[in-house]
């Protein structure tokens, strides 16, 4: 299993659009940085014009905590798109080069062969996780530093101090990840059904396109069903971001306003994975492959 994932795990960096994601990532949250930069005061005018009449700021609010909460919000949105290059790639591009029947000639059972094709692409997806971490928190710090996190949500401001801050980050980041192997297990899944890796990326994309308008409408019919789609919990990494106050409505520091949600998402999100990585293996077991 192991000389199959560094096989698989070579052919995925060996291709130059692999770079195409990092890249791309590199650049988006190199442009939001500059332009909060050079202009990023007069953003958080905008952000806080409807609380300057009743609060005081005291502080750095442009900070890199700030900084990356904004990437994430901007950013994670167009991820999915980089994941299904790859993932929605893995068997069908195999189809498409004439390769996948030469392959399963070694002596390796369906199985292995199948997750070991889904473990690489889950390291590409955790390699560009890491990669924003790096970018949007890392590199935020150097050039903004640190200080609170003042976020301003529906109906009420949050204010997280600064030595409270940064596992929150670790939390989310790990969320995040999990969000986006749903998508990697998605892709993964379409790709054994297609000779070309275009249908199966397409049809990733059409499928969360859909699936997150199905989540954000309040009709009552839908409403029904948004429990069960993964679109409706992948945003919830914001919910390390929102603290519990006691009974005298003061806030208490390392709390999470809803850790059962935050459970509950994730545990939705994890039963996608496994069903759509368990279908994958069954449905390449009985697969005839004949390119």
């Amino acid at each position: 299993m192991w000389k199959l994932l560094q096989i698989e795990l070579y052919k995925i960096f060996r291709r130059p659009r692999t770079y195409i994601s990092f890249a791309a990532i590199t650049a988006l949250i190199g442009i939001i940085q500059l332009g909060l930069k050079m202009d990023g005061q007069a953003y958080v005018d905008f952000l806080m014009s409807s609380l300057k009449d009743n609060f005081e700021f005291d502080g750095q609010i442009l900070n890199a905590y700030l900084v990356c909460y904004i990437i994430l919000q901007l950013l994670l949105i167009h991820v999915p798109l980089l994941i299904a290059l790859i993932a929605a790639d893995m068997i069908s591009g195999e189809a498409n080069m004439g390769t996948l029947r030469l392959l399963l000639t070694k002596p390796v059972s369906k199985t292995q062969f199948i997750l070991a094709k889904f473990l690489a692409a889950s390291v590409y997806t955790f390699m560009l996780l890491v990669w924003i971490a790096v970018f949007a928190l890392a590199l935020s710090i150097w050039l903004f530093g640190t200080d609170d996190l003042l976020i301003q949500k529906t109906t009420y401001v949050v204010q997280i101090a600064e030595n409270d801050v940064f596992w929150r980050y670790i939390g989310a980041f790990g969320y995040a990840l999990l969000a986006m192997l749903t998508v990697t297990a998605l892709g993964f899944f379409l790709s054994l059904f297609a000779d070309n890796s275009i249908g199966p990326i397409v049809s990733t994309m059409s499928i969360i396109i859909i699936f997150t308008i199905l989540s954000t409408m309040t009709i009552p019919l839908f409403q029904k069903i948004q429990p069960y789609l993964f679109t409706t919990h992948m945003v919830n990494w914001k919910e390390f971001f929102d603290e519990k106050v006691d009974a005298q409505n003061v806030v208490i520091p390392g709390s999470i306003q809803n850790p059962e949600k935050l459970l509950n998402s994730a545990m939705v999100l994890v039963l996608h994975i496994i069903g759509l990585v368990t279908a994958s293996v069954i449905i390449f077991k009985r697969k005839d492959v004949l390119s």
